[in-house]
C-alpha cells in the first residue's frame, strides 16, 4: 500500500490586508468567498505555493527550477524545458518534484495536435480560509502627495483610498503520496519549509501575517482519503481553537488516532488530551510544539521511505 501524508495548519491571529481580488475603485480589496453560508476572507493555494517555492529556494544547495527575481519582477528558469524529466536518471529541481509542472505547444501545422509536458503537483494545497467571518472591516488612509505618482491627481493633495482588512486565523490543508516523488527525500523537506512560511499572499506592499502554523495536525496513513481537512474551528472569535471535527472522525471509526501527530496550540487544549488518551503523538518530554509534531512526522515518512538520515 502507499503512504500518504495529510496536514491541516492553522495560522496565528494576525490581520490580512492587500490580499487582492476585484478592484472596487479606490478600495484596496481582500478575496472572499460563501463558507458554511458567511462571508470568510481566503488565501488562494498559489499564494501558499509561491511563498513555499520562496522557501525552498532559500534552502536547497540547488535551489529551484523557477525562482522569482525581485529587482527584474519576474520569474526566472534553470531548466525551462525540464529536461531533467526526459530519462529515468535526470537531475530534477526540487519544485518541479514537488509542485509540479507543465509546458505546452501549439500545433506548428492546421490539423496537427499540439504537445504538452505535465507533471501534476505530488503535493496538493488547498485554498485557505479565514476561521471567521470577514466583519466588513474597511481602514480609510490617504498616501501623502507624490507618494504614489501613478495615482496622484492634479494638485498637491493628499490620495485617499481604502483597504478591507480582517483580523482573523486561516487554516489549509496538504495531501502529499512520497511514493510518487523522483526523491523521496525531498518529503521531508517539504514538511520542513511548510511549518517554517513567513509571509503569504498580497502584492508589491506586503502585509506582514505569519503563515508559520499555530497548530498543525498530521495524517501518516495508507488511507488515500484526509477525512479531516478545514478540521479546525475557535469557539472565541479566534482567540483559542478546538477541532471537534478530528475527535468525531476518530470516534467514529473514521480515523485511527496513532495515525495522528499533533503539535502548538491544539496540543493544549481538551481536544488534544482527548486525542493523547486514544493513542495520538502530542511530543515528548512536554515539547508538544509545530517543529517537535513536524520532527515526529519526518521521523515516521522516513522509516516507512527506508530513508536515513
Amino acid at each position: 500500500m502507499s503512504l500518504h501524508v495529510f496536514a491541516n495548519f492553522v495560522t496565528p491571529f494576525g490581520t490580512a490586508a492587500n490580499n487582492r481580488a476585484e478592484t472596487e475603485g479606490n478600495i484596496t480589496t481582500l478575496q472572499k468567498l460563501l463558507w458554511m453560508g458567511e462571508t470568510h476572507s481566503t488565501v488562494s493555494a498559489e499564494a501558499i505555493r509561491f511563498a513555499l517555492r520562496r522557501r525552498l529556494a532559500a534552502e536547497e544547495t540547488n535551489g529551484t527550477n523557477r525562482r522569482w527575481e525581485e529587482e527584474a519582477r519576474n520569474n526566472t528558469w534553470a531548466d525551462p524545458q525540464f529536461n531533467g524529466w526526459s530519462s529515468t536518471n535526470g537531475p530534477t529541481y526540487i519544485d518541479d518534484d514537488l509542485l509540479g509542472f507543465m509546458t505546452a505547444e501549439a500545433a506548428k501545422e492546421e490539423g496537427e495536435a499540439g504537445s504538452a509536458n505535465v507533471r501534476r503537483a505530488v503535493l496538493e494545497v488547498t485554498r485557505a480560509v479565514s476561521l471567521t467571518p470577514w466583519p466588513g472591516d474597511v481602514t480609510f488612509n490617504a498616501a501623502s502627495p507624490g507618494a504614489t505618482p501613478s495615482a496622484q491627481k492634479k494638485g498637491t493633495n493628499p490620495v485617499p483610498y481604502g483597504t478591507e482588512v480582517h483580523a482573523t486565523r486561516y487554516q489549509y490543508g496538504i495531501a502529499l503520496t512520497p511514493e510518487r516523488l523522483r526523491d523521496k527525500s525531498r518529503a521531508a523537506k517539504a514538511i520542513n519549509a511548510l511549518c517554517h512560511l513567513g509571509t503569504v499572499a498580497g502584492n508589491h506592499g506586503r502585509f506582514l501575517f505569519d503563515f508559520s502554523p499555530d497548530s498543525v495536525v498530521f495524517r501518516i496513513t495508507d488511507d488515500p482519503a484526509p477525512r479531516f481537512l478545514y478540521c479546525f474551528m475557535t469557539p472565541n472569535d479566534g482567540k483559542d481553537i478546538d477541532a471537534p471535527l478530528l475527535i468525531d472522525r476518530v470516534e467514529s471509526g473514521d480515523i485511527d488516532p496513532k495515525e495522528l501527530i499533533l503539535g502548538g496550540l491544539l496540543a493544549k487544549t481538551e481536544t488534544g488530551k482527548r486525542l493523547q488518551e486514544k493513542g495520538a503523538f502530542l511530543g515528548v518530554n512536554g515539547q508538544n510544539g509545530v517543529k517537535g509534531a513536524a520532527a515526529e512526522a519526518i521521523r515516521r515518512i522516513n522509516q516507512r521511505l527506508g530513508i536515513t538520515e
